[in-house]
């Protein structure tokens, strides 16, 4: 019977634990002052863990801000008492004693609430204000009187607290309790018997109260009573208990209450003063003051409704007489609660750094919100400031949980400052902030990018190998590995001067870390003028990302060719030699190593062309544009040179003055910056004109390139100067004509035309400039001349449209043979980063 019993009571509690346990809370009992490792209960079995599994998951309490006495066991996962438990210490007279306890519980994170009471027991015996008391009786005292008594206190609480009180014998006293309530007695000493203070004077009793536990504890208290004689009346008031309500947050110096008292004797008999007798607690009696005549009681302290809800004041008059008397009423102050204590915050767990890439509904802290008033004022809403990404869940009465709402972003914010806000609903409304600092950590979720889709890069030809050539920078917003970028030669290449194709890796490389690109090798306008190739920007991030850009070489054409001069069109030299002694005369020109032969009529007008010199510049360009000039001889000779066609021609009618043969030492210069030159000597040899004619015709039997002048010889001296007079004079006509319609329509166009007209059109235009030696192009954003020399053009251009400064204004020289700078309106020495593409290899071929 006794074990069925048992194993009612085993199922009873265990229904009780899993009923806890399924409400989301523990509770347990321990009497206070049990010993330090008295077993409150089993919180991992309770809990539902494994063995060991407390100790794994490292089970333990929170700390809530004041010393708990309780311990969590690591190895057995027991709640055990760790200190000295004091119910009265921790919870005063309220009752029940509850503790609120938070267990955490890692792997994963979980938070429980345990409940835990501590009983009371009989430990605390009853306490009079006082060990002695003296009262003064009349002896005039009628039988029946009254006088209160101050009782004992007991800090237990319930039957503990309970107490009662026995007078010693006398047949002269008697002790009368009144209960006002359960918690509150009033005591009376009673006068049973006349008093005769000529038999006994002084009275000596001794008070005892004692306690209702089990064993029951007693204090006492002696009462020393002196019997007075003469004044037989004491002071009356005109209540017996005066009942105040005040709020907690009066001032010092404020009223509670007048108290009103009369005696009906006479004389000194009838002045009385008011005194406090004590007070309830007894601590608390220096926070009123009473005025001994009016009897107003004021305030000296301050209330605080959450220490002390209710006091209650023993009020005595006290008269003048001999002996005096005194009477006594009872002033009970309710404490009204006002909104004087903001809620607090505590952040009980922090999970920091959160990963960027961390889920939504990650629990970041577990906080713990409350507020010391009660009702509308103690209770407290909370929110998150600001909004988002972070949010609250209310897990408990009183605990939270700070949640992730949204996605992280780290490089967007790397750091959240948040703010958890509470505010009571009392009026008005009070409240309280907690900041944390959430720092986010990184993922490699960003490739690096570039600055630029395509990097344009201007390299002039023959530079040093390891040259420098530009600096290439990707950006990645990520921190640490996930944005330290590493480059290399991704892939590319160009046709190379063979035909073959060549990879960009063996023109250029990369550094890995600074992104500066420099050539492995000098590079060849001639051989490479474009190079593509792409550069990839790698993180170190798991796993690497990506990104690349496009970079475009372009070789800028240095003056690094001289020109070279071409050998006439033909039979071999010796062909040319035996036709120049067969011949008498002529304008028919024949190559030998190092010298031009060319044969002159006597009496040739000036412009009959002699001979024409052929030069090619293996450079492009400007730097390919050649020139000819006649260095020797100097001074006015009978021959000159065309400044860009090589044509050598007449300069005046020859005559026999001249010599039978003239020796001319021709230089033919670039444009390049310095310039290079070759030279070319040309032999003349001056005959009669039946001679040069027999010259001609022997010439253009031997040779398939026949000189210009080889139709005037056939006229003869006379008629090919005749001829050649009409021509220029119908040129020069025609010019003169030409220009003054040109200045005309100026003029007019000037007047007419409006003043912000725009007189080029809105596009790039090109100027070509082509000769016998070769073509080149270039463009500008403003409108150039067209300069067309004599001879066929090319067509094989490659133009390119840099940016460059308008040239300086000013009318073009009016020589005969300008300047290439007068010719086409640009700068003498052009921008470096013009580029000319000439076809003059395969064009002199043709020629």
């Amino acid at each position: 019977m006794e074990e069925r019993c048992c194993a009612a009571v085993m199922r009873v509690l265990v229904l009780q634990a899993a009923w806890a346990l399924a409400g989301g809370q523990v509770r347990y009992s321990v009497p206070e002052e049990a010993k330090a490792g008295t077993v409150v209960g089993r919180l991992a079995q309770d809990l539902g863990l494994e063995a060991g599994e407390a100790e794994a998951r490292r089970l333990r309490l929170v700390a809530q801000g004041r010393r708990a006495s309780v311990e969590v066991s690591g190895a057995s996962g027991a709640l055990l008492v760790s200190s000295r438990l004091d119910r009265e210490e921790l919870c005063g007279k309220s009752a029940p004693c509850a503790l609120r306890l938070e267990v955490l519980l890692e792997r994963p994170l979980r938070v429980f609430h345990v409940e835990l009471e501590v009983t009371d027991i009989n430990d605390n015996a009853p306490i009079f204000p006082a060990a002695r008391k003296n009262l003064s009786i009349a002896e005039l005292s009628v039988p029946g009187s009254r006088f209160p008594l101050e009782g004992a206190s007991d800090a237990d609480i319930g039957a503990n607290a309970q107490l009662s009180y026995t007078l010693s014998p006398s047949e002269h006293f008697s002790l009368d309790v009144k209960s006002s309530d359960e918690s509150r007695k009033s005591l009376f000493l009673v006068l049973a018997k006349s008093l005769d203070r000529e038999t006994i004077p002084v009275h000596q009793l001794v008070l005892t109260a004692t306690d209702g536990g089990r064993p029951s504890l007693t204090g006492t208290m002696e009462l020393v009573i002196s019997v007075l004689d003469a004044n037989d009346n004491a002071p009356q008031f005109n209540q017996s208990v005066y009942k105040v309500q005040l709020p907690e947050n009066c001032t010092e110096g404020t009223l509670v209450t007048r108290v009103n008292a009369t005696d009906p004797d006479e004389g000194s008999n009838k002045e009385f003063s008011y005194s406090i007798l004590s007070s309830t607690p007894i601590a608390n009696k220096e926070f009123f003051t009473i005025d001994s005549k009016t009897g107003e009681i004021r305030l000296k302290g301050t209330l605080d409704f959450e220490d002390v809800r209710l006091h209650e004041l023993q009020i005595e008059a006290t008269d003048k007489g001999t002996p005096p008397l005194s009477g006594h009423c009872s002033v009970e102050l309710e404490v009204l609660d006002v909104n004087d204590n903001a809620p607090e915050v505590w952040v009980t767990s922090l999970s920091v750094p959160v990963s960027e890439d961390a889920s939504v509904g990650t629990v970041v802290a577990l906080l713990s919100v409350s507020d010391r008033d009660s009702g509308e004022n103690g209770r407290v809403r909370c929110w998150v400031w600001p909004a988002s990404p972070f949010g609250l869940e209310a897990t408990f009465a009183g605990s939270y949980s700070l949640v992730l709402r949204e996605a992280l972003d780290r490089e967007r914010v790397s750091e959240y400052e948040v703010e958890v806000r509470a505010e009571d609903g009392g009026a008005p409304a009070l409240g309280a902030r907690r900041g944390l600092r959430v720092p986010v950590s990184d993922v490699n979720d960003n490739a690096p990018a570039f600055a630029q889709a395509v990097y344009t890069v201007l390299a002039r030809e023959n530079n040093a190998a390891g040259a420098e050539l530009a600096r290439l920078w990707a950006r990645d917003p990520d921190e640490a590995g996930n944005g330290r970028v590493s480059y290399s030669v991704w892939e590319g290449g160009a046709a190379g001067g063979g035909g073959g194709w060549r990879a960009a890796s063996s023109y250029v490389s990369v550094d890995a870390e600074s992104g500066r690109l420099w050539a492995l090798q000098p590079l060849d306008y001639e051989e490479l003028q474009v190079l593509q190739f792409e550069v990839r920007a790698v993180d170190a991030g798991e796993p690497p990302l990506w990104g690349n850009a496009t970079v475009q070489l372009f070789v800028l054409d240095e003056n690094d060719n001289a020109p070279a001069l071409l050998p006439p069109a033909g039979p071999a030299p010796e062909a040319g030699a035996a036709a120049a002694e067969a011949a008498a005369a002529g304008a028919v020109s024949v190559w030998e190593p190092g010298t031009l032969w060319a044969w002159a009529a006597w009496g040739a007008p000036a412009g009959q062309v002699v001979a024409k010199i052929r030069a090619v510049d293996a450079d492009s360009g400007y730097n390919a544009w050649l020139r000819y000039e006649l260095w020797e001889p100097r001074g006015k000779g009978p021959f000159r040179v065309g400044l860009y066609s090589g044509e050598v021609s007449t300069a005046r009618a020859l005559d026999e003055a001249d010599g039978p043969r003239q020796r001319l030492l021709i230089v033919v210069r670039d444009h390049g910056e310095p310039a290079r030159s070759a030279t070319a000597t040309l032999s003349v040899s001056l005959v009669e004109a039946a001679e040069a004619a027999l010259a001609a015709a022997a010439g253009s039997s031997a040779s398939s390139s026949v000189s210009r002048s080889a139709a005037g010889v056939e006229l003869g001296p006379g008629g090919a100067a005749s001829a050649a007079t009409n021509v220029w004079l119908v040129v020069a006509i025609c010019a003169v004509s030409s220009l003054f319609l040109l200045a005309v329509v100026l003029y007019v166009a000037s007047r007419w035309a409006p003043r912000a007209a725009v007189l080029s059109g809105p596009g790039p235009t090109t100027l070509v400039c082509a000769s016998e030696v070769g073509s080149w192009s270039y463009s500008q954003r403003h409108s150039r001349s067209l300069c067309v020399a004599d001879g066929a053009a090319k067509s094989d251009l490659m133009v390119f449209s840099p940016n460059f400064p308008p040239p300086p204004p000013g009318p073009a020289p009016k020589d005969t043979q300008p300047e290439p700078s007068a010719l086409l309106d640009t700068p003498k020495h052009p921008n470096p980063d013009w580029r000319y593409s000439a076809s003059l290899r395969a064009g002199m071929q043709r020629t």
